[in-house]
């Protein structure tokens, strides 16, 4: 039995990674290899990332795998299309047996399991991908129906779905990720190269237990689990000692979610005489003095604060449940203590209007993070933003050439108003930033001339296409 793991990401087909250049491995199909491992079913992993499409088709027709189990996510779909494609059409990989897994899989079922994929798996994966497995190698497919959280046609052609599979519980008892079957180094070139500084990434949890509209549960639901800090720790070690990291980053979603986990971590860290440098992700009002005095003790040097908005209205309207200006405070008290500070904006959320927009750069200048990210609002299937907008998009959706990313819906302004509004915002911002430097070098006027311009953009558009 030949069992393959892929994920259908190409970094050297995302110009925007190319020029942000922080990839990350595939976690989630590494710990999902780790477990099927542990438990006896050999497997290897075809990492894309730095890869090809036709290298990744090379080597399956040279391996003709029994079994390829794809990672699926909103950014890949469109290539594991083209994937299973290419397999069920070549004459040497047709008889191979594709299994999806990940988030993008839940809301699409159907679709998938019509364009070619033999079996998918819903929600986390170790156990369900496991049980699948042995029940396909003991060839007992009549009882694949007992197996929960799948996707598949019956016999007869019929499309059926088992009951939802019970998250595992107790996540300490998961094996590390299998590092060992990528090259872990490629990533870590690709950081030092550009950042100055190589960065491995770790996972400490599973699931949020928060309500933003536009955030996806495909995969671990409203579900809080956690990794004990002396687990974790174990892991920090092991990554020290095999790849010598100059960073960590903490891929989990509210990494301060739990502030008497974060001091136990730190109390494991200096117990085992770790030394660490880390990035994560929280939220302002998982955020307090005392906590951001533990993530500088325990070596945090860049903290992700999550606003998405300086619109007080736009941040009631995602379900976000905090305050703006808890999260000015915290990034101007994070900064305080020497920790770097980045923070995320969306635009184009339903109902913001340039009022708001203004509120946001205004948000920007007065907490002063050191970065920060914006994105254009766009619908998940499955989110309760979807189902918000679901009846008023605007343009026709072709699932198989199109992805989320595509969806349009009815906003305030026309689309291609909130192209002019990122570059008002970014310039803007940059434009005080480096005012209040003091430095009066052309750099300011030219992001003043840009915002200024960007701002006529916005008018423009809104009247011609308004």
């Amino acid at each position: 039995m030949k069992l393959i793991f892929t994920h259908g990401y190409f970094l050297n087909e995302d110009p925007a990674e190319q020029r942000i250049m922080k990839p990350y491995p595939p976690l989630g199909i590494l710990y999902v290899s780790a477990y099927l491992k542990q438990n006896g079913i050999d497997n290897k992993i075809f990492d894309t990332t730095f890869s090809s499409k036709n290298e990744l088709k090379k080597y399956l027709v040279d391996e003709k795998p029994d079994y390829l189990a794809i990672y699926v996510n909103l950014m890949t779909k469109l290539n594991v299309l083209e994937i299973i494609k290419f397999i069920k059409t070549n004459d040497s990989t047709r008889n191979v047996k594709v299994i999806l897994g990940g988030p993008e899989i839940r809301y699409n079922a159907s679709d998938l399991l019509e364009h070619g994929a033999d079996y998918l798996v819903i929600g986390e994966g170790e156990a369900t991908t496991l049980e699948l497995i042995q029940k396909l190698e003991r060839n007992s497919k009549s009882e694949l129906n007992t197996v929960n959280g799948i996707g598949l046609k019956n016999e007869a052609g019929k499309i059926i779905f088992t009951p939802e599979r019970q998250l595992i519980n107790n996540i300490d008892e998961l094996p590390l990720p299998n590092r060992s079957a990528i090259e872990i180094n490629d990533y870590q070139n690709a950081w030092k190269k550009h950042h100055g500084l190589d960065a491995v990434s770790v996972s400490t949890m599973r699931g949020c237990p928060y309500t933003c509209r536009w955030c996806s549960r495909a995969v671990y639901g409203l579900s809080y689990r956690r990794r004990s800090p002396k687990k974790v720790v174990e892991e920090l070690k092991h990554l020290q000692e095999i790849y010598s990291p100059d960073a960590i980053w903490f891929v989990d979603d509210v990494f301060t979610i739990s502030h008497k986990w974060l001091s136990e971590f730190n109390s494991e860290l200096k117990s085992k005489n770790i030394k660490l440098k880390y990035e994560c992700i929280t939220r302002a009002d998982r955020m307090n003095e005392d906590v951001i005095k533990t993530m500088k003790d325990s070596g945090c040097f860049r903290v992700w604060i999550g606003a998405e908005s300086g619109s007080q209205r736009i941040i009631d309207a995602m379900d976000r449940r905090v305050k703006v200006t808890q999260v000015r405070d915290m990034i101007k008290l994070a900064k305080k203590f020497g920790i770097e500070t980045g923070t995320f904006i969306m635009l184009g959320y339903p109902g913001e209007t340039e009022k708001d927009i203004e509120e946001t750069i205004n948000h920007l200048k007065l907490s002063d993070p050191d970065q920060f990210t914006i994105t254009v609002a766009y619908p998940i299937k499955g989110t309760e933003f979807f189902e918000e907008i679901e009846a008023n998009q605007m343009n026709s959706f072709n699932w198989e050439k199109n992805t989320d990313r595509d969806r349009d819906f009815e906003r305030t302004y026309p689309k291609r108003y909130y192209d002019f509004a990122v570059r008002r915002v970014v310039n803007e911002v940059k434009y005080n930033k480096v005012l209040n430097n003091g430095s009066l070098n052309p750099r300011v006027i030219k992001y003043k001339v840009k915002s200024y311009a960007a701002k006529a953009g916005m008018l423009w558009t809104r009247n011609i296409y308004g």
